[in-house]
Order: C-alpha cells, then structure tokens, then sequence
C-alpha cells in the first residue's frame, strides 16, 4: 500500500514539535520519498510543489536544530526562489523558517525582516502568526527593543488561550517572563518563568532544558550562581544528548557569563569553548558574545572575588578587545559591546593604565551595564586619589541597586542580590577607610551591613501548597537517615519549588532607613559600646562608637590572622567531641591559644581604653562564625552580634532588655538529645509559666504553636546548616525538620528564640558580607534576638550553662546580659552567641 505522503510530513512536524530532531529527520525522508512515488505514479509534473516546500522549510528548521543552520539556509532560499507555484501561506512559513535560522545565526535585522514578511504574508492562519510573533520576539529581545518583544508575546498568548494547547500558552509566558527578566522585573520574570516550567517541560527533556537555560538566567541575576550554574550544565548535557547544538552551545555562554562574577579563569574557559562551537555552526556573531565574555574574564585580574581574593593576572591585547567590540557592535550586541569596553577602563584603572574613552550608558542599559559604568567612575577616582569623588561615584550606583531591590521581601533574595554591589561596596569601603573619618567610615560599614536589612518583609498569607511540600520534603529527609536527602531528585525539585514560591509571595512592607554616626551614638548608655567591623581592600579595622566619640582602630596583623579562622572551627568541635583522656588537654591548649592569637589582633586594639560591659558587634562576612564571648577580650563582658547598627538602633524601642519580665516561656525537645529534657526542665523551672513539648508531641506543628504563645521559645534538637541553600537549614524534632522555611509561615514569632542545636547558628556568606542561615531567619521574622551557637557545642556545656540562662530571662534581663551572666556562675565558656538585639 502506497505511503502517504501528508501523513509522513505530518508526523514529522510532530517530531520536531517534540524536539525529536533525528527521528523527524528521517520522517522527512519518508515523505520526500513518498511524494516522488506519488509523483510517479500520477505522471505528475510537479503538482506536489507546495507540500515539498513545506517539507523543505520544516526539514530546514530541523537541520538548523541538529546543528547544520548553513544547510538549512540554503534549503530556504533555495525553496523561496524555485517555488512558484507553492501557496503564499506556504510561503510564508518558509519566509518564517528563514528568519528563524538567521536568528539563530546572531544576524538580527535579517531575521527581523524575515519574520515580519512572514507575519504579513499569512495574516489569515493566526496560529501560525502566533507562532512567528514568538520567534520576532526573541529578535527583540535580544535587541533589547523589549516593547516590541512585549508587544509580540501578549499578541500570541492571545491567541493561543482562545485556539492554542496549554503547552503553547506555557512557552509564551514563559517567553512573556524572560522579557521581564531583560526589562529588571526578576520577580515577575521568577513566577512566569517558574509557573510554566511544568507544563512546558512535561512535553520533552530538551523543552525542560531550554526553561532551564532561561531560569538560570533569572537566578545569574538574582546572584544565585550555584544553583544558575547547576542547571546550565545539566542543560549542556540534554542538548548535546537531544543533539541540539546551537543550544548547547548558547548554555554555555550563559555559564560562562554566571561564573564571570565569581570564577573568572573558568569563564574564560567555558567561553573559548563556546565560541568554537558557535563558530562551527556558522553562528559567528553568538562567537562573538562569547568571545566577549572570554575577554571580560581575563580582563578581571585585580578585582576581589566574593572570597576577598585579589584575582590573578592574565594576558590579553588591547587589540583583540576592540576588534570582539567592534563585532558586537556590527552584530546587533550593543549591551554585550558596552560591558566588554566598560571592563576594559574597569582594567585599565586599576592597573594605572592611561583611561580611553567610557562608553555613553543610557539609562536603559541592563543593569549589570550600568553597574559597571558606576564602578569605572569610582574606580578612576580612587586610583587618581580623589577618595570623596569614588564614594560619592560608588553611592550612586549602591542607590540605584537600593532602589531596584526594595521591592523584594525575601530573605534568600536580598541576601543573594548583594552580587551587584560587591565591586561597588569594596570601593567605597576602601575610600572610606582612607579618609581616617569615623563618620564616614561608619557610614560605608551601614551601606555595607545594612544594605539586605533595610526591606521590612511583607508576612506571606498561609499558603496549604507551601505547607504540603514542606511535609513532603521533611518525609524525604527522614526517610534518607543519616544519606544525603538533599540530593534526591524529588527533593531537589521540591526545594526549588518552595525557593521560588517564597521569592514570590515575600512582599515589602516597609524600607528601615540606616542611621548615621550621632545617631548611633545617642543610643548608646556609658557602659555600652558599638564595634563595627570593616573588610576592605585596605585590610580590617574597626569604627569604635560610645556615648562621648567615636574613633577608627586599623587592626595591624589581620592578613596572618586569618589563616586561624578555618582551623578555629575544627578546633571547637573537637573540643565539644573530645573532653577526657590524653587528647583532651592538647585539644584545650591548641583553642586557648588560637582564640588569644584572634583576640589580640581583632579586639584588644577596639578594647584598649574601654570600660563598657556591653558590646554591640557588628561583622563582616570574614569574620562569620567567629565565637566572640570566648575571645579573651571579650570576657566578663555582655556582647550581642547585631546584623547591622541601623537595626539594632532601630530596635530600641522593642528592645527586650526595655521589656517588664511578662509573658512565658516554651521548650521543645527533639528526638535522641543526650540531657535534652533536663535542660529544658532545669530552663522551664525558672519561669512562672512554662511549657515544655517532647516526645511524640515534639512536632514541627507543636513548635510553631508554642512560638506563636510564648516570649521565650527553647529548642533543644539536632540541627544540621544547609550550606547550598541556608534556609534549608533544619532543626529536627519528632515528625521531621523545622526548616527556615517554616519560620516565615509562622503567624509570630517570639521575642527570644534560643537554639541548643549543633550548627544552628552558623551562616553562609554569600558575597562578602551577606550571611544567612536560621539565626538570620528567625531575626527576619521579627525576632529582637537569638542565642545559637555556630559549631558543636557539648551536650553537658550547652545543659548546664543554657539551663542557667533561664534565671536571668525569666527575670527581664536582657538575653545578651543573661548569657554572660550565666557563663559566669556556671564557669562555661561555650560559643553561644547572642544575635540581634540582646539588649
């Protein structure tokens, strides 16, 4: 029986359609040849025209897909001009092939034509308009004509809600949050782009990969690389599978352009592989791009990563960068031109090279754009010693990221969007240090601190699908045991689920303006002092603040002192696992003396002529983790680490310490704790009215009861600090873990939070001096302080010493006051810590 012919070309656009390139090729075949048998048979002369052009531009499509975009090109052209007798909507899916393969290929203004002769060829079939209108789009985008790209997005949508699948109304909001994405709305960007990810990537692995490659897009910007540069690569992976490689290549590029901020030897050389394979698709404008971002890589040397590493040296002629600019210019690539120039004067500043001219920047310029031209002027004026002219120049660019970021709620979000003044903040800081002035170097040392604190979280309303995939998530941790949970592929999905959701949903309520150096001083008693800590270019130093001055102490022997802060760490733990026998007094000499050595650079010069017994502490992200009331320095002195002074200024006047003893206390106490219960009971007995929870009735349910009544919430668990992603960070109690998460479903939060967990204090600095973890949520909420602990702590230290604590809470004291209280009647030095407003 003859083949049909219709039918063959039919299943192979349904192949292709599926992105199942290599088997709709093969249906093509089937097709041509089942129309040359027609043809045959019929003694036809040629009626078979329009359906073998409309195979021809479908077999182009798919030629272009599997990487052949110089043959499928070919193949339109060639049909476009021997098919006279091809139907004019025929027609003009060709035209739109055509525009489609030259996007591809970087070559814009042709595509553009193309595809906008193809629209008003077959304005009758608007289906297939919609479909051309999504390909123009991109054009658009990557033009940046993001009106245009809008324009066309909200026409197909249109029309595919009233004639389209779900799957085609999913692609062009996905499309319709990318756009977003290019015009700075990331949060808009976030929710279109994740609610469609479902319904497009159910249809194939590579329409997965492609929402991939667009996501990790949104996160690169949201400053979240880790997880960006994680679904890049998995996305290389299915493109070089689904042998897509115009695809593959453009992931990576986009993991290139990710891992400029923060690894720029491996941009440079993802890029160099990106390149050769664009240019061996004949894609040489998208080499271009690539090549561009190679050349901002090397040209990186002298700046200072997230890590606070200076960058290495590397080679690169001037000459290669004005010939790639050149290039991106000519392609179309105006934004990628800037950046590469504007790195170039980035290089030349801080390598004392004479400046060329700047790049104009207009106001619309990508975000990242902008930035760079701010950190050119700040740069240039630092290096020529024009200190005040750098901060002022660093400022602008900080306010206009202030501006931009306010809009956010989320703690994950704000923290990660510190990618974006990194650059700009070390400047500033470096100029501000240089200066000798208190108040300017305090103020820098708030831009710097208080930069993520300022936006007052809008509480999300309770949301059943968030609940249900936190209880499913808790299930699969419990179910791994002591394994790695966190890599199961449901659990993978469920957390970037709930991420996203929260990113969302997290509004801004208010923005909390930061305080100047009077202003802090004023709220100083005479026995209290403020330290706030500095890491800059120039090293670490401290801006003492108390009721009579303030002064700037340069901490000398920093960059030798630091190498003991890894190893301080190990240290404590060992002394919490290690507490009789032989070992034990070699483990307590080797902390003693590493605690002296960073007491001695990082306090005694601040300390040296104060006699407060109250210290407000404020830290750079260098400094996380360190156990400040066990410093020597420190001793017989009540210390609280605020996030930043303009908070704990700001606190004042809910302060707890300013709070009648009222209000009771909650204990819960998780699962297999050594002494949990009795800590919770010795803690419970210094209060009037108690409650405690253990046992089966220890649940996450029960714990976010008893914060919503309680002033004082005690948890005595296992804890275990997600380092990916803090705010999975978890406190295990009987039904599963209480997630950071969870913290921000709670209806209220107590005033005083303490967390007898191992870990549950420590943090994850993101980029320089954004720290988060579950101390940072629970203070995110609207808790006014928190007492946890960043390593290990002994189970019979963290029983008796945080038992005793109770006394001095249940008495109003305030909780900074009533931890150094109870270290002194008990004789524990331990490293619990008190956060946020301790007193």
């Amino acid at each position: 029986m003859p083949v049909d012919p219709t039918a063959r070309y039919d299943a192979a656009r349904a192949l292709a359609n599926e992105r199942r390139y290599r088997e709709a090729e093969a249906a093509l075949d089937e097709a041509d040849a089942a129309l040359d048998e027609q043809a045959a048979r019929e003694a036809s002369d040629g009626g078979g025209d329009d359906l073998r052009a409309r195979i021809a531009g479908t077999r182009a499509y798919v030629l272009d897909q599997l990487g052949r975009p110089g043959d499928a090109e070919e193949l339109c052209r060639a049909t476009l001009a021997g098919g006279s007798r091809m139907s004019e909507h025929t027609r003009g899916v060709v035209e739109g092939q055509l525009g489609t393969i030259l996007l591809h290929r970087g070559r814009l203004e042709e595509a553009d034509t193309w595809l906008g002769r193809a629209i008003e060829t077959i304005p009758g079939d608007p289906l297939a308009v919609a479909n051309l209108r999504m390909n123009r789009s991109l054009v658009g985008m990557q033009r940046r004509d993001l009106v245009a790209a809008a324009a066309d997005v909200e026409a197909a949508i249109a029309v595919f809600e009233a004639l389209g699948t779900d799957v085609d109304v999913a692609e062009a909001r996905h499309n319709l949050g990318y756009t977003a994405l290019l015009a700075g709305d990331l949060v808009r960007a976030l929710r279109e782009m994740g609610a469609a990810r479902p319904v497009v990537a159910a249809a194939s692995e590579a329409n997965a990969a492609i929402c991939d490659v667009d996501m990790a897009e949104a996160l690169r910007d949201a400053g979240l690389v880790t997880e960006a540069e994680r679904l890049l690569r998995g996305a290389a992976r299915a493109f070089r599978a689904n042998g897509m490689p115009q695809a593959r290549a453009e992931a990576e590029l986009h993991l290139a352009w990710s891992l400029l901020r923060h690894e720029p030897a491996e941009a440079a050389k993802v890029a160099a592989s990106a390149a050769r394979h664009f240019d061996a698709l004949g894609a040489t404008s998208w080499g271009d791009r690539a090549r561009g971002i190679r050349a901002r890589a090397r040209l990186s040397a002298g700046a200072i990563d997230r890590r606070g590493r200076v960058i290495g040296e590397t080679s690169i002629e001037d000459a290669e960068v004005t010939a790639v600019a050149a290039a991106l210019d000519r392609a179309g690539f105006a934004s990628d031109a800037t950046a590469l120039r504007l790195t170039r004067e980035l290089w030349r500043a801080r390598h004392g090279v004479q400046a060329g001219r700047a790049p104009r920047v207009a106001p619309t310029a990508p975000l990242e754009v902008r930035m760079l031209a701010f950190e050119v002027r700040a740069e240039r004026a630092a290096r020529s010693g024009a200190d005040a002219q750098a901060r002022r120049h660093a400022a602008q660019g900080l306010d206009e990221l202030t501006a931009w970021r306010s809009s956010f709620g989320s703690l994950d979000l704000q923290t990660s969007l510190a990618m974006h003044d990194n650059t700009l903040m070390l400047t500033g800081l470096g100029a501000a240090v240089r200066s000798g002035r208190p108040d300017v170097l305090f103020e820098w040392s708030e831009r710097a601190r208080h930069l993520s604190l300022q936006v007052v979280p809008l509480r999300p309303p309770a949301d059943p699908a968030q609940a249900a995939e936190l209880g499913e998530l808790r299930m699969l941790r419990a179910d791994a045991g002591s394994g790695e949970w966190s890599d199961d592929p449901r659990a993978v999905e469920l957390g970037e689920r709930l991420r996203r959701r929260q990113w969302t949903t997290t509004g801004a309520a208010d923005i909390e303006r930061p305080v100047g150096l009077a202003e802090a001083a004023d709220a100083l008693t005479a026995d209290t002092a403020l330290l706030s800590y500095v890491f800059s270019p120039e090293g670490l130093s401290c801006v003492v603040v108390t009721a009579a001055g303030a002064e700037v102490v340069p901490l000398r022997g920093w960059n030798e002192a630091r190498t003991d802060l890894p190893a301080l760490r190990s240290d404590l733990d060992m002394s919490a696992a290690v507490r009789s026998g032989p070992m034990a007094e070699v483990v307590r000499r080797s902390l003693e003396a590493r605690l002296e050595r960073l007491s001695t650079v990082i306090v005694d010069g601040p300390l040296r002529h104060l006699d407060a017994r109250r210290l407000v502490i404020t830290a750079p992200g260098v400094l996380a983790g360190l156990p400040w009331t066990m410093l020597p320095g420190v001793r017989g002195r009540a210390a609280t680490v605020a996030a930043s002074a303009s908070r704990w200024v700001h606190g004042r006047a809910a302060a707890v310490a300013d709070l009648p003893p009222r209000g009771g206390a909650a204990f819960v106490v998780g699962p297999r704790v050594a002494r949990g219960l009795e800590e919770a009971t010795a803690g419970a007995a210094a209060w009037s009215r108690a409650e405690v929870v253990s046992g089966e009735t220890a649940t996450v349910a029960a714990a976010t009861e008893s914060a919503g009544a309680a002033r004082v919430l005690h948890v005595s668990a296992h804890g275990r600090h997600a380092l990916d992603n803090p705010l999975f960070s978890g406190l295990q109690l009987h039904d599963g873990a209480l997630f950071g998460y969870d913290i921000d479903r709670m209806a209220r939060v107590p005033e005083v939070v303490v967390l007898s967990a191992c870990e549950a204090g420590r943090s994850a600095v993101r980029w320089g001096e954004e720290a988060v973890g579950m101390t940072r949520a629970w203070l995110h909420a609207g808790a006014q302080a928190v007492i946890a602990a960043p390593v290990v702590v002994a189970d019979d230290d963290a029983c008796d010493l945080l038992g005793a604590l109770h006394t001095g809470l249940a008495r109003g004291e305030a909780p900074a006051a009533a931890l150094a209280a109870a270290a002194e009647r008990t004789g524990i030095r331990a490293p619990f810590l008190c956060h946020g407003n301790g007193f």
